[in-house]
């Protein structure tokens, strides 16, 4: 039965989205929410009893949120070019919606007003405009590459503006660089005018040192980083010891001792109870599995000429390699203490669901496409991909 629905002779929805995914980086995405479970599994329980919480509070709350996080991408996956940029639109505009009465109707949580309430959850909205701002800004200079009178590049530029006006309300810096960082990425891969890039990064500059001297805690993290001396670096001392601790095949799952100190040790020092509990030899395998899911979609690229896909597609990996980038970094004191989840791994409601999306955005429009062969009676795969009307 199994073998028939996916067989390549099988013209279903189903069987046509089995040969035209990208499968490998399907299995590595799900290879990085097994450790995920696995992690948070461990990690979360001594969090939950420092706080009076059940034991089992985080791991609950997180395997929960998987099953929709694979329901989306998948789902996600399946839909042509225009349905995902109508996706796309739709989310961006309820997610600025949202951001809007965040300061008014927001949860305060440590200083940050980023959250709102619904029945048995808190909803960043923020996570899920990083995704829909990559759809979107790729579709508006996508178009006015096409339509050359189309006010693509201003309204693009106008978007970024408030999306990034928005977060610094909340505050939240990191999400700002996060966004930033992405919106640049794109604005090299569609190779508009280097000056452009330059406004950008000069935009980027004067407002990290507006922010290093306007803002305490900011400019704290960064002196900490810079030297360790000049407050309190608990956190990231047990983080070092616990990667010191694991060694090369690390104490075993749930062994860890020194990780599971750290007050955030489930979500943004995770990669520290993998470097404790793994050891080196499997948190280099999570590494790996990053950088063969960001390979694995930069070289689809290569094989595409359409510039929505490119930019969006770019887009959004960028963003995911740069949350991975920076959260391990942070946890090794490479760079300074973000709260910045890891992708799939972290525990996070909002921050899981949103990369569910994006990577669901990712494999749909890096599918192969689909051609019927006379002669051979079935299915072959071109190098040319799923594209829908634009």
């Amino acid at each position: 039965m199994m073998a028939s629905l996916f067989a390549r002779t099988n013209r279903s929805q189903l069987a046509q989205w089995w040969w035209t995914v990208d499968r490998g980086m399907l299995a590595s995405l799900m290879a990085l929410i097994a450790f995920g479970i696995a992690l948070v599994i461990t990690a979360s329980p001594s969090v939950a009893i420092r706080i009076k919480l059940d034991p089992t509070h985080f791991m609950v709350r997180h395997i929960i949120v998987i099953i929709p996080t694979i329901m989306i991408m998948l789902a996600v996956s399946m839909l042509n070019h225009r349905n995902i940029r109508r996706l796309g639109t739709i989310i961006c505009a309820i997610g600025i919606g949202l951001m809007m009465i965040i300061p008014f109707v927001g949860i305060d949580i440590k200083g940050a007003q980023r959250w709102i309430h619904v029945p048995g959850f808190s909803l960043q909205p923020s996570e899920f405009i990083k995704p829909a701002f990559a759809i979107v800004a790729a579709w508006l200079i996508a178009y006015q590459k096409r339509v050359t009178t189309f006010p693509g590049y201003i309204l693009c530029a106008g978007l970024y503006v408030v999306v990034v006006g928005l977060l610094m309300i909340q505050p939240d810096f990191g999400m700002t660089m996060v966004v930033t960082c992405m919106f640049a990425a794109q604005i090299f891969m569609a190779g508009l005018p280097f000056r452009y890039l330059t406004i950008l990064i000069a935009l980027v500059a004067v407002g990290a040192t507006g922010v290093y001297f306007t803002f305490d805690h900011v400019r704290s993290r960064f002196d900490r980083f810079l030297d360790p001396t000049s407050g309190d670096t608990f956190q990231i001392d047990k983080s070092l010891d616990a990667f010191a601790n694991g060694g090369l095949f690390g104490t075993g799952p749930a062994q860890g001792t020194i990780s599971h100190t750290i007050p955030d040790a489930h979500a943004d020092f995770i990669f520290s109870v993998a470097g404790e509990e793994l050891g080196l030899i499997f948190s280099l395998v999570i590494v790996g599995l990053y950088f063969f899911i960001l390979m694995r979609g930069f070289n689809r690229l290569m094989e595409s000429n359409d510039m929505f896909v490119v930019l969006a597609v770019g887009g959004i990996l960028s963003m995911f390699g740069l949350q991975a980038f920076v959260h391990m970094g942070s946890s090794l004191h490479l760079l300074p203490t973000k709260g910045m989840t890891l992708p799939f791994i972290s525990y996070g409601g909002s921050s899981t669901l949103s990369m569910g999306f994006a990577m669901g955005v990712v494999l749909g429009l890096t599918r192969r496409d689909v051609r019927t062969s006379i002669a051979r009676g079935g299915l072959s795969l071109s190098s040319r991909r799923v594209t829908g009307t634009p």
